[in-house]
């Protein structure tokens, strides 16, 4: 078990980011047992949820003569334009059904404001409006993250980074992630970790 000081953080472990989803990564589902199986390790468990409007502008079908996967210039720097993908209160945004979410002690959502996406756990893309998670672990006399789950080269990724910058000494469990590898995405991401101090296992 770990100590009380050490939270488990589950990324975005959703329909739409498991096969047959919108945005599906490859092997998404193939985490969960092993997720589940953590949990029982960290008395302080935070589950986060992709809950996007339906008309947010992340999502390519908001732009005209865009396809999903393009980068666009937003007023909080580039944007991928993503497939329409966990709308808020849609079979696509719910956790993935085998996960054991009675065990999260708190979820946050992110994406939900319609201007700006979100892939950090700790704050919306323009790295300044943060999500509360930062406070609550403060509170929690939180000092130690490992992080799981999807997508490794992109909420994963920068939950890291900002988890890493906020002083919280922080874990990722590459075999408890799967990545989109868009572009090389997903070796940048680890190098971006691996630069941020994060702990990569």
């Amino acid at each position: 078990m770990q100590p009380d000081t050490h939270a488990l953080i589950v990324i975005d472990v959703q329909n739409d980011f498991c096969p047959g989803g919108s945005l599906a990564v490859p092997e998404g589902d193939q985490i969960v047992a092993g997720i589940n199986a953590l949990m029982s390790d960290f008395s302080a468990v935070v589950f986060t949820q992709d809950w996007h409007p339906a008309h947010h502008l992340s999502f390519a079908s908001q732009h005209a003569d865009k396809d999903p996967y393009e980068v666009v210039d937003m007023p909080y720097g580039p944007q991928v334009l993503w497939p329409d993908h966990c709308v808020q209160g849609s079979q696509g945004a719910a956790f993935h059904t085998d996960l054991n979410i009675t065990a999260a002690d708190m979820i946050i959502r992110k994406g939900f404001r319609p201007a700006i996406d979100s892939y950090s756990a700790f704050f919306e893309n323009d790295q300044t409006t943060p999500t509360g998670l930062e406070g609550y672990l403060r509170t929690r006399g939180i000092s130690e993250v490992t992080l799981v789950g999807l997508a490794t080269d992109f909420c994963v990724h920068f939950s890291a980074v900002d988890s890493a910058r906020l002083g919280f000494a922080t874990t990722v469990r590459l075999d408890l992630c799967r990545a989109i590898d868009l572009d090389g995405s997903l070796t940048a991401a680890r190098e971006a970790m691996t630069a941020a101090g994060v702990h990569l296992t």
